[in-house]
């Protein structure tokens, strides 16, 4: 057993929480060429924390020893979306997720399945109709708010857009809090980021509320005949679903493929990707492996153990980082290069070091669910377009949290292609099976 590398500093004067929401990737590079280490320590809100960027640390931390790093009960996540499938720990934990898997397979997903496939065809089908480049983020933005409220609040904006309009402000508004200081103020004239947001909650919980109360269709129907723990479970979990925070990671997912696939030199790739839906699903996985929506998450060590090798005092917070967990080279060959043949070749065992949402008993709840539906939009537009950047030269440098995207949104440039006798081709038939 060893000593972590690094160093966890003294309380408040040592801490590098701003160090590493300015640049996390460039942090734990540079502490990793430091220490030379892809396991270190370093202090994240104020408290002495250990960094996993290792392929084998994370599996230690999120299968192996899930049991002994838990969900932190004070995360800013509690106090935006209460106790939910995301925060809880244990029992608890166990028994929510038993009650909801239904949600997300057999007829329940069949159902969402014909949605989201009605979904992405109408939000893709005018990407042609202005003649002008695309800001690609903010269509798939709009598309995956579409989903999210149409799937799980049986809200549609050609159906009730004054609602939709409006669920999708508070729900900018809730996200806010999420990336603002917990500080809950008012003074006359103003109100600070977090109070805002609390303030937004509290309205979209009053419409959740209402729609549980008189829906008896779709996923609202189905969740509430479901056995939860206590009669506000239901409404904090579509609080969750509903959240700006998956239409912004399917946006980052749907533009990380489409900027990777784009110009004349991946023509190849798209044709591929479309005649082939294990191709197709190669090249998710790689996008995925680059660009991961989220950078990670944290834990905190309910007692003294280890980690890669590394002694892990209890107490000590543990933060997995998704990009250099990927990107590990004791795992992948050239871990900087796109290659989606890696998948079925060398690495056609190792798609469970994939950890963007998650891994082990505790991944996403949704993941097939979005699995399929990043497969449907992704061979609507292979089928339908080619594309490019426009202009050809956009500096496609990432921002990661508090969702990664390009920082400057790529504007894309899309051609309509002849579809006629084509349906024999379509392989979204494969998917969801």
């Amino acid at each position: 057993m060893s000593k972590l590398p690094g160093n966890a500093g003294v309380s408040l004067l040592g801490d590098k929480s701003l160090d590493f929401y300015r640049d996390p990737v460039s942090f734990c590079q540079d502490k990793m060429e430091k220490h030379g280490s892809r396991v270190f320590q370093s202090r994240l809100f104020n408290r002495p924390t250990t960094f996993v960027c290792s392929a084998q640390g994370m599996r230690e931390l999120l299968c192996e020893k899930s049991n002994v790093f838990l969900k932190d009960p004070t995360d800013l996540m509690t106090k935006m979306y209460g106790d939910t499938l995301v925060t809880t720990n244990g029992e608890e934990a166990c028994l929510l997720r038993l009650s909801l898997t239904s949600l997300f397979s057999g007829s329940c997903f069949e159902s969402a399945a014909d949605y989201i496939t009605n979904v992405c065809e109408r939000c893709l089908k005018d990407l042609t109709l202005s003649g002008q480049p695309q800001c690609v983020y903010t269509a798939f933005k709009q598309l995956g708010t579409e989903l999210v409220l149409g799937l799980f609040l049986n809200v549609r904006p050609n159906e009730q857009p004054e609602l939709f309009q409006k669920i999708t402000q508070l729900c900018t508004q809730h996200w806010h809090g999420l990336i603002s200081a917990p500080v809950n103020l008012k003074v006359p004239m103003w109100s600070s980021g977090f109070s805002m947001a609390l303030e937004a909650r509290e309205q979209l919980m009053d419409i959740i509320k209402d729609k549980l109360e008189k829906d008896t269709e779709g996923f609202v129907g189905s969740l509430k005949s479901l056995p939860l723990p206590s009669s506000s479970c239901a409404s904090q979990h579509l609080l969750l679903f509903i959240s700006a925070l998956i239409p912004k990671a399917l946006a980052s997912l749907l533009t990380s493929f489409t900027v990777a696939l784009s110009g004349k030199k991946q023509e190849g790739t798209r044709q591929r990707a479309l005649m082939d839906a294990d191709y197709l699903q190669d090249v998710l996985l790689e996008v995925q492996r680059l660009w991961p929506p989220f950078i990670g998450g944290r834990r905190i060590a309910e007692k003294d153990t280890t980690l890669a090798g590394f002694h892990v005092p209890k107490g000590y917070g543990a933060v997995y980082i998704s990009y250099s967990v990927h990107r590990d080279p004791e795992v992948f060959e050239q871990p900087d290069s796109f290659l989606p043949e890696r998948w079925s070749g060398r690495n056609a065992d190792h798609k469970h070091i994939i950890c963007s949402f998650g891994g082990g008993s505790r991944n996403c709840i949704g993941i097939k669910l979005t699995d399929f539906f990043l497969k449907e939009a992704c061979t609507y537009l292979l089928k339908h377009y080619d594309w490019c950047l426009e202009p050809p030269s956009q500096n496609l440098d990432y921002k990661w949290l508090p969702v990664s995207r390009p920082a400057i949104p790529p504007t894309v440039s899309f051609t309509a292609l002849d579809t006629a006798g084509t349906d024999g081709n379509d392989n979204t038939k494969h998917f969801g099976h």
